[in-house]
Formats: structure tokens, sequence, C-alpha cells
């Protein structure tokens, strides 16, 4: 799968992971948007998450990889997929995003000119609902959790339909995150234990279509908001934002102290 290169351009190879529990029909619109990208994907993972639907033969279907995670949950699931992936950068959709054709050309672009960035991160435009609902949903669910989460956390947070991140950043983090728990946000998870040196740039251009399904119910948007309150309050006070900046600030102190014993 070749890609056209900026001249002096890093060379770096993408591995997709999409987390699937019963969504068989959305995974179907994923895999083949990401079929027509620009920049064709190095390998793309599909977690099978004990789905009982044609999640699996649609994903063969299209020769992606498969792995399978029987423990329930997003969480789960991802983090499954994120330890297969081989790529030099790994990028997360969900089952149903649907990125736009230049979505991995650019995520390769930036990942290869800025070799300072670890976490590159975009939000989602609202599909199969009005314009009111694809408004409030844009500006005040997606747009709140950058703002609020920002500055809960000090730095803005991941949105799991839509992100890419260094291998090496996975690799320093998956002992610190919540990996098996099945009743929290893995995104948020994730934001709340990245290191002082996992910069997340957030591209307000960097955008991929989502489903609707969450304000399609009242009980639905409520577990999900039920869940963002687990997962900012079920580890206090260890995931407190004070905590959390603490931990940051005295990591980057003893990296501090290191280099400076390292030049004495």
């Amino acid at each position: 799968m070749k890609s056209d290169r900026a001249e002096g351009a890093e060379a770096i190879t993408i591995s997709v992971v999409i987390p699937v529990y019963n969504d068989a029909e959305f995974l179907r619109t994923c895999l083949r948007a990401l079929s027509q990208q620009r920049r064709q994907a190095d390998e793309i993972i599909v977690v099978d998450n004990a789905s009982t639907d044609a999640t699996a033969t649609i994903a063969h279907s299209y020769g992606v990889r498969v792995v399978t995670e029987p423990l329930r949950g997003i969480w789960p699931a991802t983090s499954a997929g994120y330890d297969a992936a081989i790529g030099d950068v790994i990028a997360r959709l969900d089952s149903d995003s649907v990125p736009p054709v230049d979505w991995l050309e650019r995520i390769e672009a930036t990942f290869s000119r800025q070799p300072a960035t670890a976490v590159y991160t975009g939000p989602g435009e609202f599909y199969g609902c009005g314009p009111v609902t694809a408004w409030l949903g844009d500006h005040v669910y997606i747009g709140g959790y950058f703002i609020w989460m920002g500055l809960w956390l000090g730095h803005y947070p991941l949105f799991g339909s839509n992100f890419a991140m260094r291998r090496e950043v996975w690799a320093t983090n998956r002992g610190r995150v919540r990996r098996r728990s099945n009743d929290v946000h893995d995104d948020l998870d994730f934001s709340m234990h990245l290191g002082p040196d996992d910069t997340v740039t957030l591209d307000r251009t960097l955008r991929v279509a989502i489903s609707s399904r969450p304000f399609e119910t009242a009980g639905g948007l409520g577990r999900r908001v039920t869940w963002a309150g687990r997962t900012l309050f079920s580890g206090w006070p260890e995931y407190s934002p004070w905590h959390i900046r603490r931990r940051a600030a005295d990591s980057r102190a003893r990296a501090h102290r290191r280099g400076h014993e390292a030049r004495a």
C-alpha cells in the first residue's frame, strides 16, 4: 500500500484499530471508507469483542486482520487492538466512524513532519440526525468534551472515534490505564494517564463522520454520561485533576534533573 510522501518527510507505517461489538453494518461502511483512502493503511485491525452478528465475516471480506477479545467492554477490546498493532502510528476509529478520503493522508503528514507530535486528535460530525441535533452534538457534546476535559486535565483529551498516536505512547502507558475495566470510557481514561511528554495536538479540521446513536434514546445518552462520571471519579483521589497535574509536574522535574546530571 503506497502513498505519496512529501520530499524529506519521514516514512511511517500506520495501523488502524477498530473495536467492534455487534455493529456489522456500521463496520461495513467504515471499512469501505478506509478502502477509499488516498493513503491506504498499512494494516487494519478489527477487534471482535465477542460479537454474535456478522462482524467477523464482514471484516474478513475486506481482508483485514481480526483480533478476538472475549472480555466485553470498549477498553478491553481497544487495548487488545493496540497490543496487536505493529505500525509506527496507531490510528483509532469506532465502528460507526466514516473517515474522509484524506484522513490517513493527513495523519501521515502530521507525524512525518512534526516529530514532537505524540498524539493527534480531532472531532466528529454526527450523521443520521437533523440539523439541530447535529449542531448540538458538534458544539455542546463534542465541543464541550474538548473544552471541559481540557480544563480538567490540563491538556486536550483524546476523542476515541478519531485520533492517532505514536506506538511508543501506547507502549509507555499500557500498564497505567484501566484496560480491563469494562465500564469506563477508554479515550477519557487514556487521556487521564498520558505522560507529561505525550503532547496531544487537537486539530479541529481533522473530522470524521460519526453516528448520532448517542442521542437516539435518553437511556443511551444517560449511560454515556454515567460512564464519564465513573471514569473521572471512581479512582479519586488518585485520578483527581490536582493529582494528575502533580504527577505530570513531578515527572517533568525528574526528567529535568536527569538531564542536568547528564550534562554535569
